[in-house]
């Protein structure tokens, strides 16, 4: 894909096309490079899918709708999205990341994605920007159901986290008591955001951090 169809899937055509070229350059190949409007477009996204949630689930509470914002716009999402527009094949990236895959990597992918939405607000305005939102996020959207089973709650805890851009929770093992074929696992779920610790049991790590992460979303009221 060409930039003129990369605009052309946007449904959006750019008047300054030096902001297109910025937003697909990465930092290892030019100083001029797309972070600035990564962040621009990070808080543009967010906002614009926070408003879409609020008047789509009426009456969804504030954990519920952080719980629907926090998986639209996470990493995996965006790169998928960016996928889709074939976008790491326009990305500008320098030798090393080239070599390396790159213009295949989430993290590469959903910034550049980001940047394109900053991209396109600086160029032509909010309501430029969340119209193109909106097309790239119309099914995703449409298939949101409040019904749908929660995730299991080390997931919700760390979307609950990354939507108010606060860091990740942090587990660690403290105790292994009994037997190999019946160990008891205690592990403690650090909320640094927030300030406070909490302990979780089980058969298993994965089950006791599961059991920390579920005591941290008690303690949160989410």
């Amino acid at each position: 894909m060409n930039s003129n169809l990369l605009q052309q899937a946007l449904g959006y055509r750019f008047t300054h096309i030096d902001l297109l070229e910025q937003a697909l350059t990465h930092r290892s190949f030019s100083s001029h490079h797309n972070e600035r409007l990564e962040y621009l477009g990070d808080s543009i996204l967010n906002f614009t899918i926070a408003d879409a949630l609020f008047d789509r689930f009426a009456g969804a509470n504030e954990g519920e709708l952080s719980r629907l914002r926090a998986r639209l716009v996470k990493k995996e999402t965006l790169a998928e999205i960016a996928r889709t527009l074939e976008l790491g094949d326009l990305m500008k990236l320098g030798s090393g990341e080239l070599k390396s895959g790159g213009f295949r990597r989430d993290s590469i992918l959903a910034d550049g994605l980001e940047a394109l939405l900053g991209a396109i607000y600086k160029d032509g305005g909010i309501a430029a920007c969340s119209a193109v939102i909106y097309k790239l996020y119309s099914e995703r959207l449409a298939q949101l159901d409040l019904a749908q089973p929660m995730q299991d709650p080390k997931t919700r805890l760390q979307e609950y986290l990354q939507a108010r851009g606060h860091p990740v929770p942090e587990y660690s093992v403290t105790k292994i008591t009994g037997e190999t074929h019946d160990q008891q696992f205690t592990v403690e779920c650090r909320v640094v955001a927030f300030g406070f610790t909490t302990i979780g049991l089980g058969t298993s790590r994965r089950r006791a951090e599961q059991h920390a992460a579920e005591q941290a979303l008690i303690q949160l009221k989410v």
